[in-house]
């Protein structure tokens, strides 16, 4: 699988549903309920529950090879739902709320370990980069003299995108390599600046690449080890964690994450990578219910003071993401059919992309899908989490 890639296969971090992109529960009381599988019983399919015939259409209309939720209602009480086959080869079942690559809701742990930082007086939002790391950004219209963490968190610093470097052009040549953020950070510096800082929003992988930078530079541990010790040990995320370097595997049981080269080429099991291409921007493993539990105890004040919380769901207009979506730093608020909206992030790894968040009644919904979608099954994506958190 070393052959050349079309450019529509180029992997991102990005979570945006208009390219082929890579990389992106909850402890609260209450009885837990699991659907059956695509083909439920005749009493099941009667009256077919409207998260559940959301997935079961992901599968059967969009192709996706399988798609799990997991909901929480009002009361707190969390649903599990699966649709399609967790390995096409040997047709085993989806895991209930199995493990995946969660991409770009990595930006949102990244995020909270910066704005811990600024609650510890350690680093400031409004301090520029070479204030921590000097002379780290220099290129053609790039001078981190110029570019504040603030603009890092909310993606107006104007950075190019370290995943179109030439490097990766070619995916499966570099599936198992490993990167040193350095490495990937020369890839964004060899090209010029997109815009001025602060001129415009542009989602860009490579500002949280810089982000996980200063972290280490600020803390003097890996940015993983940060996360780890900060988020999931203390708000109990058993099933969530940021790969050892060097490790390619899932750790728990999940279904198996497909992507096709070409429009119509086969889907290939892309379960298996290495992702520290990834690393603070998209490399972190999960599950529904753990997203869920991260988005619920951060919205909740759990892990960040009332300061930090209202800088972070301070959001600047972020459109290319959809329709009223305004992004903070590194938390998306995104507008619901029912009113109101619900914060999150979403991510994309190759084979895998989920969606989903929390309201401000407790309501949380999280969806995964074992390959990337584009064009409308990408919107269909968005609509099912829609329908778990408005039904």
């Amino acid at each position: 699988m070393h052959a050349r890639v079309s450019p529509r296969f180029r992997p991102t971090l990005s979570q945006g549903g208009r390219r082929r992109t890579l990389l992106t529960v909850t402890a609260l009381t209450g009885a837990v309920m699991t659907t059956g599988a695509l083909f439920p019983s005749a009493a099941s399919a009667a009256k077919p529950d409207p998260v559940q015939k959301g997935l079961n259409a992901l599968v059967t209309d969009d192709k996706m090879p399988a798609a799990l939720a997991s909901v929480v209602d009002r009361e707190g009480r969390t649903r599990q739902y699966t649709a399609g086959v967790g390995d096409l080869k040997t047709g085993a079942k989806v895991p209930n709320d199995g493990q995946v690559r969660a991409g770009s809701n990595t930006k949102a742990f990244t995020a909270v370990v910066a704005l811990q930082l600024v609650a510890e007086k350690k680093l400031a939002l409004d301090a520029p980069v070479d204030t921590y790391l000097p002379g780290l950004l220099r290129g053609e219209g790039i001078d981190g003299r110029h570019i504040t963490i603030r603009q890092l968190l909310q993606h107006t610093s104007g950075l190019p995108e370290y995943m179109e470097s030439p490097v990766f052009a070619d995916f499966p040549a570099v599936r198992y390599r490993y990167f040193e953020p350095r490495d990937l950070l020369d890839g964004a510096l060899a090209q010029k600046a997109h815009f001025s800082p602060g001129a415009k929003w542009e989602y860009s992988n490579t500002n949280y690449l810089v982000a996980g930078l200063i972290i280490q530079k600020v803390t003097g541990r890996p940015v993983g080890e940060e996360i780890n010790r900060r988020i999931v040990d203390r708000i109990g995320l058993r099933h969530t964690y940021f790969p050892a370097p060097g490790e390619t595997t899932l750790r728990e049981p999940h279904p198996k994450g497909y992507e096709r080269e070409t429009d119509d080429g086969p889907l290939i099991d892309y379960t298996t990578m290495d992702m520290s291409m990834g690393w603070a921007a998209g490399a972190l493993v999960s599950t529904n219910s753990d997203l869920n539990r991260f988005y619920t105890a951060l919205l909740g004040g759990e892990l960040l003071p009332p300061a930090q919380l209202t800088e972070m769901r301070t959001t600047v207009p972020a459109e290319a993401r959809g329709p009223g979506v305004r992004y903070g730093l590194g938390l998306t608020s995104t507008p619901l059919s029912c009113g109101g909206v619900y914060w999150g992030h979403g991510g994309t790894a190759l084979g895998y992309r989920t969606r989903g968040g929390v309201t401000s009644d407790g309501r949380a919904a999280g969806i995964a899908v074992t390959t990337a979608p584009t064009g409308a099954a990408s919107q269909r994506v968005e609509a099912a989490v829609d329908t778990a958190l408005c039904s």
